[in-house]
């Protein structure tokens, strides 16, 4: 008893500091100096007997973006997500003496014995493209991505490779899950779980799985990890036109995506998961890593589709030469960041609407305080099938038309064959569609002006 005692009292404070952290590390984008910042949010400060800090001049800036998407609860309630995630954090303390010298981890033997079973039984099929995220998810009591990754680092033996401690391993996974924010409907853990199963399919096609060395692979899978971390729901145009202070940091240019890759830097260097390497070599992951999270940037997607294109034109891409190995992997978590309309239509269209709620909901912020709306965000004059229909259209086609060509496999003929369908199914839902065609033109072409501007309005599945 004694010992349940001290570790359920362990488990509380480590919970504790977890909500109560929020670290990051940014780079000033003069002279690339380190400033370690901490981002308190506006609940804690609150909680301490501050002021809601105004890092510009709009009443926005005010408004936690970790309660931006949260529903409103009853007082004293805990919710029962919250409750299941605490009950599966004590499991994963009580159960760290596994993660010590463990020649050979099995990663579900820190599940629940009721849930071992099922979770195992998906994580044997982590390679197929029908992998439902969502029911992993539950299965592992909301923590997918922890699960995920680790079981994938696992099994490509990067831990064992690249000697990395496996308890250090497991602190960064469960900082970065923690620094996603759940309340988003879309940007969350799970969505980062989804890009990275993806992401591991694709390193499983034949033309990558014979040319990327294990160091690519390390790469990519922490990049899909963490494309995304600390996401504040809404988009790029929204951080500009409210001045805040990520958009003035980053220079208004990439701002989210700069803003990822410095919280995953953050998050390596406060963890040390690469402290026994050189200093040359943790930097030079750092960098790459940096390069393959930019690339997510949907407002530089012409960019790179036409340099792949070309590529693929003139037969010049050498997947011998590391800088070609690179830019193929900045292609697929592109893909693999995008990738929603591609699946099954029962997972496809749950994304779907999961990211035009959060859409919706900025659009419903950007009227409360008189804002100009952005494009796919006005609920009165979009729906799910319309914003669907114009990113099909005018930005997943043309990126999964060039991967098939690059990559021509059953993946890629599944993936396309599951786009015309789902697309095939929104139409069908879209009564503007099938009547005046004029109209059919001008949604999509709304549609399509945000992939290019939503430099980050990611919802469309942006990083």
């Amino acid at each position: 008893m004694g010992i349940a005692l001290i570790w359920s009292i362990i488990t509380v404070l480590v919970r504790w500091i977890f909500y109560k952290r929020r670290g990051a590390i940014s780079y000033d984008s003069s002279d690339q100096t380190a400033l370690y910042i901490r981002m308190l949010d506006v609940r804690v400060r609150s909680q301490v007997g501050f002021e809601p800090e105004r890092r510009g001049s709009h009443p926005y800036l005010g408004v936690d973006f970790r309660t931006l998407h949260s529903r409103a609860e009853s007082a004293g309630s805990i919710p029962a997500r919250r409750i299941r995630r605490l009950f599966s954090f004590q499991r994963h303390m009580l159960s760290s003496r596994l993660l010590r010298g463990a020649p050979h981890l099995n990663t579900l033997h820190i599940l629940d014995e009721d849930y071992c079973g099922q979770a195992k039984c998906m994580l044997e099929k982590v390679g197929t493209w029908n992998f439902d995220i969502f029911l992993f998810d539950r299965l592992t009591n909301g923590n997918s991505l922890v699960f995920l990754t680790f079981h994938l680092l696992n099994q490509y033996g990067l831990i064992e490779l690249f000697q990395l401690d496996m308890v250090k391993v497991r602190r960064f996974l469960v900082l970065v899950q923690e620094d996603y924010h759940n309340q988003n409907p879309y940007h969350n853990a799970v969505h980062a779980a989804d890009v990275t199963q993806a992401m591991h399919c694709y390193l499983r096609e034949p033309k990558l799985a014979q040319s990327l060395t294990s160091f690519d692979i390390l790469l990519g899978l922490l990049a899909a990890a963490t494309h995304d971390l600390d996401h504040p729901g809404v988009n790029q145009p929204f951080l500009i036109k409210t001045n805040h202070y990520l958009a003035a940091l980053y220079r208004n240019t990439s701002v989210l995506e700069n803003h990822h890759w410095r919280s995953a830097v953050g998050l390596l260097r406060e963890t040390d998961l690469f402290s026994h390497l050189p200093t040359e070599d943790s930097l030079g992951i750092e960098r790459q890593l940096g390069s393959l999270i930019l690339a997510t940037d949907i407002s530089r997607q012409n960019e790179y589709l036409s340099r792949f294109r070309t590529h693929l034109d003139e037969n010049s891409l050498c997947l011998g030469h590391s800088s070609h190995r690179h830019f193929s992997l900045q292609m697929a978590l592109k893909c693999a960041d995008i990738c929603n309309p591609c699946r099954p239509w029962e997972l496809s269209k749950q994304w779907s609407e999961k990211v035009t709620e959060e859409f919706f909901h900025q659009g419903d912020i950007e009227k409360k305080h008189k804002l100009e709306i952005s494009p796919l965000c006005d609920s009165e004059a979009n729906t799910i099938a319309s914003v669907q229909i114009g990113f099909m259209t005018y930005v997943v086609e043309p990126l999964f038309a060039e991967w098939a060509r690059f990559s021509d496999t059953r993946l890629s003929q599944t993936m396309l064959g599951h786009l015309g369908l789902n697309k095939a199914s929104w139409s069908a839902m879209e009564p503007e569609a099938s009547g005046s065609s004029e109209e059919g033109e001008s949604e999509p072409t709304r549609a399509t002006e945000e992939p290019s501007s939503r430099a980050s309005s990611q919802g469309s599945q942006e990083s």
